[in-house]
């Protein structure tokens, strides 16, 4: 559970976009709808009328939420969905943020973070789920109690997020190496050094949960010291640190962070062309290695959780839990409307997702259906056996929920030691005395 902070950006955006001769900057032209004009949400729809909802969610539309809508308008002629993509970044969430602040069409939408969903709760653009009776998220949603923020729901988590890594098997077996069930980071380093080749990376990570490591570390010692000033100069993000930029600089075992960002390396691309060895990642994955026209392969993918820090695997705790947490929008004329279909949605309606990673949190949703409808007919791609140890599993998980000036400065810190500006002493240094200036502007 996350408590309520201070008054964003976000906040003076809603404020400005009502206010006269006040521009908050246009979203882009994908598919946006106009500005409504006003700071007080439309008249609630006539009994009877025909109304459309608009649902704003960072997954392609292709990969699931299309389906979705449309079984749920064949079902629903008075009450009609459209789906709205933005892509889950940061030009892409300021776009819906932007589309709430000018009271764009948004009647639902998604939030990855719970970073993302406290802004915008800040700014007044979810609304408060507890005002419905009629459905009781603490006892449908298996784990949904991490979302609640001052003991309410303003986001319903609808599914259930796994972090491991990605094996091609064919290579692990010719090494003669074994599936991981439980290993550290410095045995990642040695698989990705026996894993390697001239034309193969041992190791590729996506740069959104690349810092995971981190907030595991965090989340168990805290990310404040016992006398309240900041812990994030712990041995450990040193360990992590030194580790990765030990493989940056040992030839193709992981890929050089400048360069990696520089060339904007699709990561998830390279390993299912079979160019490199392990992908530390996500369920998300599955929309693209389930994808064989634009994504052919012929090995086998076996699964691993994600290696630890901590010399104790009980010191460990790996990111996942819910997610996907659907808001309605506080202004919103068709509430009543968006709720009946954020509850369809949770409790199976959201099935066609599944073959594109997105895993049902309800409990009204079957576990095994929800695994056949993930690999459908390429289930003989994959090891079975390790993926259900990955997947369906009841270790404790963390969601990242750190304020995203924190994120930001670690983020520089640890990119000017990956960079070669700073030793692995003077990052962390760095980035404590940061964090305690933050702690101290922001103490309450």
């Amino acid at each position: 559970m996350i408590k309520k902070k201070t008054m964003t950006v976000l906040t003076a955006i809603a404020v400005c976009a009502t206010a006269a001769g006040c521009s908050t900057g246009t979203a882009t032209n994908e598919g946006t709808a106009s500005p409504a004009g006003g700071s007080a949400p439309a008249p609630a729809a006539k009994p009877g009328e025909k109304i459309t909802l608009t649902m704003w969610g960072g997954v392609p539309a292709e990969s699931g939420p299309q389906a979705v809508v449309d079984a749920w308008n064949a079902k629903n002629p008075d009450v009609q969905v459209k789906y709205e993509r933005f892509v889950n970044d940061d030009a892409g969430n300021m776009k819906l943020d932007t589309a709430l602040a000018t009271q764009q069409d948004v009647d639902l939408f998604v939030n990855y973070s719970q970073t993302q969903l406290q802004r915008r709760i800040d700014a007044g653009f979810a609304l408060d789920l507890s005002t419905f009776k009629d459905y009781n998220i603490d006892e449908k949603i298996s784990g949904g109690t991490e979302w609640k923020i001052n003991d309410k729901y303003y986001a319903m988590p609808t599914s259930k997020s796994q972090f491991f890594v990605w094996f091609n098997k064919d290579v692990l077996d010719q090494a003669g190496l074994k599936v991981p069930e439980a290993w550290t980071w410095q045995e990642m380093k040695t698989y990705a050094e026996k894993l390697k080749s001239d034309n193969r990376y041992g190791l590729v990570q996506h740069l959104e949960p690349f810092p995971d490591p981190l907030d595991s570390v965090s989340t168990k010692f805290g990310y404040t010291k016992a006398d309240g000033t900041s812990n994030l100069d712990h041995a450990l993000y040193g360990q992590w640190m030194e580790t990765l930029k030990a493989m940056m600089q040992d030839g193709r075992t992981t890929v050089p962070y400048a360069e990696q960002v520089t060339s904007k390396m699709p990561v998830d691309t390279v390993f299912l062309k079979g160019e490199a060895a392990m992908l530390n990642a996500g369920t998300w994955i599955f929309r693209s290695s389930n994808n064989m026209k634009d994504n052919p392969r012929t090995f086998k993918i076996a699964f691993a959780p994600v290696p630890r820090l901590a010399e104790q695997a009980g010191d460990f705790i790996t990111r996942g839990g819910t997610g996907d947490a659907i808001s309605v929008n506080a202004k919103s004329k068709h509430r009543e409307a968006a709720w009946n279909f954020l509850k369809w949605y949770a409790d199976g309606g959201m099935l066609p997702m599944v073959p594109g990673g997105r895993f049902p949190a309800s409990k009204a949703v079957n576990a095994d259906e929800t695994l056949k409808l993930l690999l459908g007919e390429n289930a003989a791609t994959y090891d079975q056996e390790s993926l259900k140890k990955v997947l369906f599993n009841d270790s404790v998980k963390y969601t990242r929920s750190l304020p995203k000036q924190v994120l930001d400065l670690r983020q520089e810190e640890y990119e000017n030691f990956f960079t070669g500006k700073k030793d692995v002493k003077a990052a962390l240094e760095s980035m404590a005395k940061r964090h305690n200036d933050y702690l101290k502007q922001n103490k309450k």
